[in-house]
């Protein structure tokens, strides 16, 4: 096997010619991809060396671009592409530039490098717990989250010590800020009555086996969407982890899970083959559950947390996040007796102490009944507690989904705690108009949407009674009788881009006739 070039010291090739190439990456672009140069030579010791030299060359002029006393902005954005960003996945990118280049940079980039103080990011920490949102303060309040002030701290404290490891300047002045507190999020698992009434409704609503076999398995959610028929070997019961899936802007990325533990081969019970064998003949995709709305495509991690909360509401058990689901099946695993590295080795971490830090408390429960039972075998006396291990029976009936009536809108859970509705009706110009509304709970959700539907329907029949009747001027043009159409039917649209969009005219002819066909309209 060709022996791995270290990383940072460039790429070498022979070409079809006979000539050996170098190539080596001297930064990145606006949309992250990188920029190379390349050296020829006749030989390949040759074209090693004039990589080298390139290389050095570059590096200086480096050394001569990063200084002191330039502004923070510039280092923290040279830092991460050059540092940080190659080595990235696409949804931790997204975290980090979101960090950067929306809070941090706006906030202190101007500052010099050498003279920003611990103050200065401290007092940028309290900014953005009491009024950094950016969008949505609305429903989640004006500051940001602890977790996310705390991410901002961490990126810049490893920016800064870099710039110490630089010679840049002396000493980390983020050392010694004080934060928000770490929180962990509770962990929620259902309980045996509740998975009973769970499964139920997922059978009625056509999830059963998505959701059996992520609790009988404890796979991630990415890992179980990305599932194939091909990982699962129906005559040992095998099933091979080795893939997971994630949305990123929309678009499903596809990867290798990001440690070694996490691939991994679980054995599943004989009752989940059966049930996935007679499953697999009415499924006519690679896929092992695939997207009823695109083809040859797994079902994404938004339409499964979507439809958990939809069963977990219709089955009248508490909401849960996906990754519960995980929680519940160690909880249960632990609890009917399996032991911690067996169990760590099946979700997959790297080592059995990361499972006892995140199932203490079920490892308490254990010993504390170990004891009882280590007292019990010695005579004493040990009061029984009333545990009820056998199966439990629900008369549980599963709620059939309501279908809303036309004209009432929709409403759409986002996540555990944000729920939008959205109202969108055929305005007078023949095309349908959406506004949307957000709320903490479905019922504060129902009550601003059916609000917003009266606020529209009224709007729309003062229009419909304004232009009644009512016919452009003879005297525009044909492009200006579109802007005219399209500002009668939208009197609150303001952007040009937007009217011209909507009028089907470029922006140039729109911002030329706007003012004039404003005052006819009279909507000045």
């Amino acid at each position: 096997m060709a022996n791995r070039r270290k990383s940072g010291t460039g790429t070498v090739r022979q070409r079809k010619d006979g000539r050996w190439e170098g190539r080596a990456v001297v930064g990145y672009d606006e949309k992250g991809l990188p920029k190379t140069k390349n050296v020829l030579a006749k030989t390949k010791r040759e074209c090693q060396e004039k990589l080298k030299q390139l290389i050095e060359t570059l590096g200086s002029a480096t050394r001569e671009k990063t200084r002191p006393e330039m502004p923070f902005g510039e280092w923290l954005d040279f830092w991460y592409q050059n540092y940080v960003k190659p080595g990235l996945r696409p949804t931790t990118r997204a975290c980090y530039e979101g960090r950067i280049y929306r809070h941090i940079i706006p906030e202190l980039g101007k500052i010099p490098l050498n003279q920003l103080s611990q103050k200065d990011l401290q007092q940028f920490y309290t900014r953005l717990k009491k009024g950094g949102r950016l969008i949505r303060a609305e429903q989640f309040g004006p500051g940001l989250s602890d977790s996310m002030v705390r991410g901002c701290h961490i990126t810049c404290r490893a920016a800064l010590e870099k710039a110490v490891q630089e010679g840049m300047i002396r000493s980390n002045p983020s050392a010694g800020c004080k934060l928000p507190p770490k929180r962990g999020r509770e962990m929620q698992v259902l309980g045996r009555e509740e998975l009973q009434r769970f499964l139920l409704q997922a059978q009625a609503e056509g999830c059963f086996e998505l959701f059996l076999l992520d609790l009988c398995t404890g796979l991630r959610r990415g890992e179980l969407l990305a599932l194939q028929w091909g990982d699962l070997d129906f005559d040992t019961g095998t099933l091979t982890v080795e893939k997971q899936v994630y949305a990123v802007k929309g678009q499903l990325q596809l990867s290798v899970p990001k440690t070694k533990a996490s691939i991994r081969r679980l054995v599943l019970p004989p009752g989940v083959v059966e049930v996935l064998r007679e499953y697999r003949r009415g499924v006519d995709s690679r896929w092992m559950f695939p997207s009823p709305v695109k083809e040859d495509t797994p079902l994404s991690p938004g339409a499964a947390r979507r439809r958990l909360q939809h069963i977990l509401e219709r089955a009248g058990c508490k909401h849960v996040r996906f990754h519960d689901l995980r929680h519940t099946f160690a909880t249960l695993s632990l609890e009917n007796g399996m032991d911690v590295k067996t169990l760590s080795a099946m979700l997959g971490h790297v080592s059995a102490a990361t499972t006892l830090d995140i199932y203490t408390h079920v490892t308490d429960t254990m010993q504390t009944e170990a004891a009882a039972r280590i007292d019990r075998g010695l005579g004493n006396e040990v009061e029984e507690t009333d545990s009820s291990d056998g199966p439990l029976m629900t008369d549980f009936q599963p709620v059939k989904g309501r279908i809303r009536r036309p004209g009432t809108g929709c409403i759409t859970e986002i996540n555990d705690h944000l729920f939008e509705g959205r109202y969108s009706p055929t305005w007078p110009d023949g095309k349908r108009h959406a506004r949307n509304v957000y709320a903490k709970t479905r019922a504060e959700c129902e009550e601003k949407l059916n609000a917003l539907i009266r606020e529209m329907q009224e709007e729309r029949k003062l229009l419909l009674d304004q232009i009644r009747g009512i016919t452009p001027p003879e005297k525009l043009t044909k492009k200006q009788k579109q802007i005219w159409e399209y500002m009668m039917f939208h009197p609150r649209e303001t952007n040009l881009s937007a009217i011209a969009r909507g009028a089907g005219v470029n922006r140039h002819t729109a911002a030329k006739h706007y003012e004039q066909i404003r005052e006819m309209v009279g909507h000045g």
